[in-house]
């Protein structure tokens, strides 16, 4: 038997010694001290009584495990095994002590047993308790663990715990389960940094009444004198299913008073992959203070199981999600076609570690606007499904660069839509944006002339749909990612200006949304997503520095730069009812738009063609207002954005938070 093995039967063993010595306390108490002279037992009946006891309480706890349990961790479960073993002894020495000579009377056998079970509890709690205090400087407390480790043999690992001076205090909004377990976690773990000082809940049954000796306060009162009198310096939220609107209006409430905000995950069915609690800071998703839908259900999965699937621009934010997402789903292949090598190269390792030789991968290196390249792809690997999401996406770039936009984006789209139909592709889907509804700048222009392609084409082979969505929050090139490295630089962060308003999603959000569009598709359609609520950018410019531990204005200033080219104050609401058509999932939308016939769609072609041939911004700038006739110029809609109903929105949406 090595050291380690002899050390834990050697604290097993002291546990039955004390054990022991507790039963020995209680037999002289009951059977020898009890003042009776009607069953006065001799020294040899009382050992006799006492003998017989000893064996009805310690085999039960042998047989049912009671010193194989680590009892610093004990839940409710080890003490009820306890009572049960227990129990069992009592049962089995009632008929038992008639067979010693001197046998004792029912309830004096009862208190026998009875005793020793309160006193192998409160020993085993004062343990626990001592072990979960054990940084405590409180000279009782103190004491107690001297004598524990004195009295048992018992050490506990010291040497890397923090005082409780040491630690970050902290308040947990949330008195329910997970709360209580957050603060169970801290408490028992002696490397933790975080002590809680107090719970903060507005249930009035919970108020004024203790967890674990933590005091519950009233979640209506307490952000005053009572958290500053209690040192918190931080606050966690630790519940799980609060709504989007009541997270916004704890998070500005807590942060406005000087308090760093972090988040208690605890695994649910969603999110149980690691199975691990989180004591975290707020993510980027949180930011935008809604519920994250998620979009993939078993019929929609079924739909991209067993298929050859295809995404363009498939390195790219958009891309290599929907490759992750359709990975999950054991495709027949997947193929990765992209003109920037470094991007798709990482997801192709990425998905390579995760799955091995399971998946069927492919990676493309190649130029959606070359027929050529695309149609030697395309018979290849004869796509069952193709997801287009390659195309110049940055507004102002594209503002400098009309012509390569138009190039990439419009006839970029419409040689992979040719190709899909050639080659018999099943389904098609195009990854459009909010900047295409009455766009102000080239890059929205030229997404609105690739969803009118899309929506003209109405082939027997092939089904075709694009589907519009807005921001893709932490996407490459977006705001979040600029204002961290802006914050990590010690500011300024800048934004173009402090009115503007936009619609986020989260990447994974996008990717679902395009997936099970496309497997609700008919042909021709338009998708849109309900966005749920704008968010000011400089609201998240202000709350992202907060959420770094930093006051705004005071430790990083936020400038306004002016409105870049092409870009206007508001994205326009995609919901509108009244253009609308429902589908089967309350998020997804069917924009009610007739279709231009083809013809009409070649002549708008020939027409940027012909702009094309100039080489000239200025030229391919009006082809394409001429083509995409709800093109206009930021100015004239920033002229009119306080009267627009998108701006009235995020003015009433502020106003509630």
């Amino acid at each position: 038997m090595d050291i380690k093995k002899r050390r834990n039967a050697a604290v097993r063993w002291n546990l039955v010694f004390i054990d022991m010595l507790c039963y020995a306390v209680v037999c002289l108490m009951i059977l020898v001290v009890y003042p009776t002279t009607i069953d006065r037992l001799t020294p040899v009946e009382t050992f006799a009584n006492a003998l017989l006891g000893l064996v009805c309480v310690f085999v039960p706890r042998l047989l049912l495990g009671i010193y194989q349990c680590i009892w610093r961790y004990a839940g409710p479960g080890q003490y009820i095994w306890l009572m049960l073993a227990d129990t069992i002894a009592a049962v089995a020495f009632l008929p038992m002590r008639r067979l010693v000579p001197g046998s004792v009377t029912f309830m004096r056998a009862i208190s026998l047993f009875m005793l020793d079970l309160l006193g192998v509890i409160l020993m085993r709690l004062l343990y626990q308790h001592v072990y979960q205090r054990r940084s405590s400087r409180n000279v009782l407390e103190r004491a107690a663990l001297k004598l524990l480790r004195w009295f048992t043999g018992v050490t506990f690992p010291e040497e890397h715990m923090l005082s409780r001076d040491q630690r970050i205090k902290v308040a947990i909004i949330g008195a329910g389960s997970v709360g209580a377990m957050l603060a169970d976690e801290l408490l028992q773990n002696p490397k933790a940094v975080y002590q809680p000082v107090c719970f903060v809940d507005v249930n009035q049954e919970k108020v004024g009444r203790s967890i674990y000796g933590i005091p519950v306060l009233d979640g209506q009162t307490a952000l005053g004198k009572e958290l500053a009198g209690l040192g918190v310096q931080e606050v966690v939220f630790a519940l799980p299913n609060i709504s989007a609107e009541r997270k916004k209006e704890l998070y500005d409430l807590y942060s406005k008073h000087g308090y760093k905000i972090k988040a208690y995950d605890y695994p649910t069915i969603e999110s149980a992959e690691t199975g691990r609690r989180h004591l975290r800071d707020f993510n980027i998703e949180e930011l935008l203070f809604r519920r994250t839908a998620s979009f993939i259900d078993e019929k929609n999965a079924a739909w991209y199981r067993g298929k050859k699937v295809l995404i363009t621009g498939g390195g790219g934010s958009i891309g290599s999600e929907l490759a992750r997402q359709i990975a999950k789903l054991g495709p027949q292949r997947l193929v990765l076609l992209d003109i920037y090598e470094n991007g798709v190269y990482d997801i192709e390792q990425e998905l390579k570690t995760k799955y091995g030789d399971s998946l069927n991968l492919r990676v493309e290196i190649a130029n959606v606007c070359s027929r050529s390249e695309m149609e030697k792809i395309f018979s290849r690997h004869t796509p069952d499904i193709v997801l287009h999401a390659a195309a110049h996406k940055h507004v102002p770039l594209m503002e400098r660069n009309c012509c390569e936009a138009v190039r990439n984006n419009v006839f970029g789209t419409l040689t992979t839509v040719e190709t899909c139909e050639k080659y018999g592709v099943k389904r098609f889907i195009m990854v459009s944006t909010d900047k295409a509804v009455n766009p102000t700048n080239v890059m929205g222009a030229t997404k609105r002339m690739c969803e009118m392609i899309v929506q003209s084409r109405t082939g027997d082979k092939t089904s075709f749909s694009a589907i519009r969505f807005g921001n893709v929050l932490g996407s490459n090139g977006s705001v979040i990612p600029l204002f961290r490295r802006q914050i990590a630089k010690g500011g300024p962060v800048t934004i173009t200006d402090k009115r503007i308003i936009r619609y986020f999603m989260t990447i994974p959000e996008a990717s679902q949304l395009v997936m099970t569009s496309g497997a609700m598709a008919k042909n021709g359609e338009l998708y849109v997503l309900d966005m749920g609520k704008p968010v000011k950018i400089l609201d998240l410019a202000e709350n992202m520095i907060r959420l770094s531990g930093l006051e705004p204005y005071k430790d990083i200033d936020i400038v306004e730069t002016g409105l870049r080219p092409g870009e206007k104050l508001y994205e326009e609401l995609l919901i509108k009812s009244e253009e609308l058509d429902k589908t089967d999932n309350n998020m997804i939308f069917v924009e009610r738009d007739k279709p231009l016939p083809k013809e009409e769609i070649d002549r708008k072609l020939d027409i940027l063609r012909e702009a094309l041939k100039t080489e000239s911004n200025r030229t391919v700038r009006a082809a394409l207002m001429q083509v995409v006739p709800t093109y206009h110029t930021p100015e004239e809609v920033n002229e009119k954005a306080t009267e627009a109903e998108e701006m009235k929105n995020v003015r009433g949406y502020a106003a509630q938070g």
